[in-house]
């Protein structure tokens, strides 16, 4: 049975890589429209996509009084998070603001000690600490506030995601089901970010708009496939999966945006995927 959920939890986070690479293209070529309302969209597809989702499970939005905590922090740092995120995109490469987003397992490490209570081990820790020494190739802290802020804010982008899906795993484990999950992050993020849409709107295009919607369903596989790889099976085990996005994220990149990474850049995905192979295979050598 434990074998038949990692399978699931590993197929799950694969869909998902692809779903939130699409979505990131999708936010990229959406042109020069602000965060915020990229943001808006992207969840208010996401919502209706949930809502769906319940009506056909049949599944009530009710949870328990212990759920709530977690699932607040949840909705609270997936939304802060994203924000960083699409900021990040718009402002660095693709491949570059994916690579940053994708130090949210590492983030997972640490803040599980504090919401899960599980305790890493020391190959882990070794892990966290290089990679985010591999972070600063793609941070590149020249004293450039344009260069470096877009990055340091990715940088927050993959804390917000790292704690959002430490918060998703304890909600797996009280029960509360994936659809419900989904559900209360989108409508939390529409509710933060539709007072900004209403006073910085900016008119779109009819291509524009497709681009949103487009990335609001890319969004949508991706978040219905990390929020259930993670009940499946914990981070630790399964997380690596994840860094196949930024592989995707960059064939788009380099294909349609003619985004080449630069050499630091690429040194620094060597050492995050590099040492996250690494603490995945060491993590299944020692079962």
């Amino acid at each position: 049975m434990t074998k038949n959920n990692k399978l699931k939890g590993i197929i799950c986070i694969l869909l998902a890589a692809v779903g939130f690479s699409l979505m990131t293209f999708f936010v990229r070529i959406s042109g020069d429209l602000p965060t915020m309302q990229k943001a808006f969209f992207r969840n208010f597809v996401a919502m209706f996509v949930a809502i769906a989702a319940l009506l056909k499970a049949n599944v009530g939005i009710k949870v328990e009084r212990p759920s709530i905590p977690p699932l607040f922090a949840r909705c609270f740092f997936g939304t802060s998070g994203l924000i960083a995120n699409f900021y990040a995109i718009d402002r660095l490469g693709i491949a570059d603001a994916n690579m940053l987003n994708k130090l949210s397992p590492f983030f997972a490490i640490i803040l599980s000690i504090f919401i899960l209570k599980e305790y890493p081990k020391r190959v882990d820790i070794a892990a966290t600490i290089i990679a985010f020494i591999g972070a600063l190739f793609i941070i590149r802290p020249t004293g450039l506030i344009t260069e470096t802020v877009p990055a340091l804010i990715g940088l927050f982008g993959g804390f917000g995601a790292g704690t959002a899906y430490v918060c998703v795993r304890k909600l797996g484990q009280q029960g509360v089901k994936t659809p419900v999950i989904v559900f209360y992050f989108s409508f939390f993020s529409c509710v933060v970010t539709l007072p900004f849409l209403i006073k910085d709107f900016a008119p779109m295009s009819p291509t524009q708009l497709l681009c949103l919607l487009m990335a609001g369903v890319s969004a949508s596989l991706g978040q219905f496939s990390i929020t259930t790889a993670y009940k499946y099976a914990p981070a630790k085990e399964i997380s690596v999966f994840d860094y196949t996005q930024v592989v995707f994220a960059a064939i788009l990149g380099i294909i349609f945006l003619g985004e080449i990474p630069s050499i630091l850049s690429i040194a620094g995905y060597a050492i995050i995927i590099g040492v996250a192979v690494f603490r995945w295979y060491m993590n299944l050598k020692t079962e």
